[in-house]
C-alpha cells in the first residue's frame, strides 16, 4: 500500500509516538507500507524537526532523521510522467482537473501524491481535508486524517 503523509504526521510517528499514528508505524516497519517523499518535503521535514519548540537534543533529532530516510521513499515528481494515458483508440485521455490546495506550502503534498498515484494523502491540515470530496472524486485520492476509519480499515489489510 502507498500513502502520502504530511509532515505533521511523520511528526506524530517519529517524534511524539501518538498513539494515532502506531499502526501506521508498524506497517511501515514491517514493510507494508510505501510512503513517497521528495526533496522538498524532506527539506520541510527537517526544517521543523529543528525547531526550538520540539526541543529535540542531537540525538533525537539524529535518530528521527534516521528513521524518517530509512522509510521514505524519495522520488523525482519531476520525472514522472504524469500524462493521461491513452484511450483504446490511442487518443491522449482529457487531462485531469487540477486539485489545489488554499495554502500553497501545502500543494507539494497534493502534487506527490498525485505524480505517486498513492491512493491516501493523510494529514491533520484543515487546508488538504476540504479537498477530500474533490480529490475523491476527480482523482481517487483520499485525503483523510490519521484517526479516520478507511484509513485504519487500510492499515489493518496492510498489516494481514
Amino acid at each position: 500500500m502507498k500513502a502520502v503523509l504530511d509532515t505533521n504526521v511523520w511528526l506524530d510517528w517519529l517524534v511524539f509516538d501518538d498513539p494515532s499514528a502506531q499502526a501506521l508505524g508498524r506497517a511501515a516497519e514491517a514493510g507494508g507500507l510505501v510512503l513517497p517523499a521528495t526533496a522538498e518535503t524532506r527539506a520541510e521535514w527537517l526544517d521543523v524537526i529543528a525547531r526550538p519548540r520540539f526541543r529535540l537534543d542531537d540525538t533525537a533529532l539524529e535518530a528521527a532523521v534516521r528513521r524518517f530516510d530509512l522509510h521514505a521513499s524519495l522520488v523525482d515528481v519531476e520525472t514522472i510522467d504524469s500524462r493521461p494515458a491513452a484511450d483504446r483508440n490511442g487518443r491522449a485521455a482529457a487531462p485531469a482537473v487540477p486539485l489545489a490546495c488554499r495554502d500553497p506550502d501545502d500543494q507539494k503534498f497534493i502534487e506527490l501524491a498525485l505524480a505517486t498515484s498513492a491512493p491516501f494523502l493523510v494529514t491533520r491540515d484543515r487546508d488538504l481535508l476540504r479537498l477530500a470530496r474533490s480529490a475523491r472524486n476527480r482523482h481517487g485520492l483520499r485525503i483523510l486524517d490519521p484517526e479516520a476509519a478507511d484509513w485504519r480499515e487500510a492499515l489493518l489489510r496492510t498489516a494481514a
